[in-house]
């Protein structure tokens, strides 16, 4: 997509909907690439909205010592209530503090996660096999688990919305410093995922938390610091993802519904979209679940398969040439986690939602 952002001379595809308008013709280019990155980027701002609301819980719980009356409902209307005043923001540029921000924190609390693991020890009766007692319930854990892998690489979403920030001249093209700054990013990815996933599991074994931070108890101003950490990270993501959607519904409104671009037009927008993604965050709190459905429904074809389709579309490598073959696999592989993974997830989500109650 980085390759793909300046391949038309004196042309910059800014949007993900512009390329897949240039590669599948403009109606079906909207048709096939819109209402999927909508509802990636939606998905993602639910599932953060969740998040950032279960870690203030846990920074509440450690402090109280478990003694907290006040329930998860509310703590996701808290980290709702910041983004009612970051949605003021106008575009990308100005939350690029932000951002920074939330790369350090992710960094920084995958750290401590990994770390405090360790200290804690291999835990008494550790298992390694799966959760579940029967080969359906394993099989179907499994399809969620392929969700949550891609859920994890889903920053392709937004990548030609941030690339189109870059400065570019025939000279010296946006993705110069695009590939740079891909590649950095997915050595923090590594740093962060990596340790987390191979120690967490070895000291928990099958019973670590969905979040590893949740599992954590001791010490208690690290695990505090922690999950501090994670609620900042988290309101810059949702941020980053909010973003696209804001301008798609801004432009719809303008441009389509004719309305007068004012200040009050943007932010009663933003505000109702950011009430839109609490509602449902509050309504379906299920970490583990919403991961591998919006990972598997959603995160797969936008990530996986429509980049490749569109490389092939447009350039047209040589039929069984390296290009060709590592496509097609991508294709394959993107395919198998759209029908495998929401299957398994919402399977998570209704016996999750058995034991859940809307206020506790």
């Amino acid at each position: 997509m980085v390759e793909m952002h300046e391949m038309v001379p004196g042309k910059r595809f800014d949007r993900y909907h512009e390329l897949g308008q240039h590669a599948f013709g403009e109606k079906l280019g909207l048709y096939i690439v819109v209402p999927q990155q909508l509802i990636v980027e939606i998905g993602v701002c639910i599932v953060y909205m969740v998040t950032g609301g279960k870690s203030i819980k846990k920074v509440v719980d450690v402090i109280t010592e478990g003694d907290n009356p006040i329930k998860l409902t509310y703590f996701i209307m808290m980290f709702g209530g910041v983004h009612f005043f970051l949605v003021l923001l106008p575009n990308f540029n100005s939350i690029s503090g932000i951002s920074v921000a939330a790369a350090v924190m992710s960094l920084s609390y995958s750290t401590i996660a990994w770390v405090a693991s360790l200290h804690k020890g291999v835990q008494d009766g550790v298992e390694y096999g799966s959760k579940s007692k029967n080969t359906s319930g394993a099989v179907f854990g499994f399809f969620t688990a392929l969700g949550d892998v891609a859920f994890a690489y889903a920053g392709h979403n937004v990548v030609l919305e941030i690339q189109a920030t870059i400065p570019s001249t025939p000279e010296k093209p946006s993705k110069g410093p695009m590939w740079k700054g891909v590649i950095f990013a997915y050595i923090v990815v590594a740093l962060c995922y990596f340790p987390v996933a191979l120690i967490g599991y070895w000291i928990f074994g099958n019973k670590v938390e969905d979040n590893i931070l949740i599992s954590l108890e001791k010490p208690g101003w690290l695990i505090v610091a922690a999950n501090i950490f994670v609620f900042i990270h988290v309101v810059g993501s949702y941020q980053i993802y909010a973003m696209p959607v804001f301008d798609m519904l801004e432009t719809v409104l303008v441009k389509k519904l004719h309305f007068k671009p004012t200040k009050i037009l943007r932010y009663s927008t933003r505000l109702l979209y950011v009430a839109f993604t609490m509602f449902v965050g509050m309504t379906f709190p299920f970490f583990g679940g919403l991961l591998g459905f919006f990972g598997g429904f959603v995160f797969a074809p936008t990530t996986y398969f429509l980049p490749c389709v569109m490389w092939l579309a447009i350039y047209k490598p040589k039929r069984f040439g390296f290009s060709w073959w590592a496509n097609w696999i991508c294709i394959i592989v993107g395919i198998l986690l759209m029908i495998l993974a929401p299957i398994g997830a919402l399977r998570s989500i209704i016996l999750s939602a058995k034991n859940y109650q809307f206020y506790s």
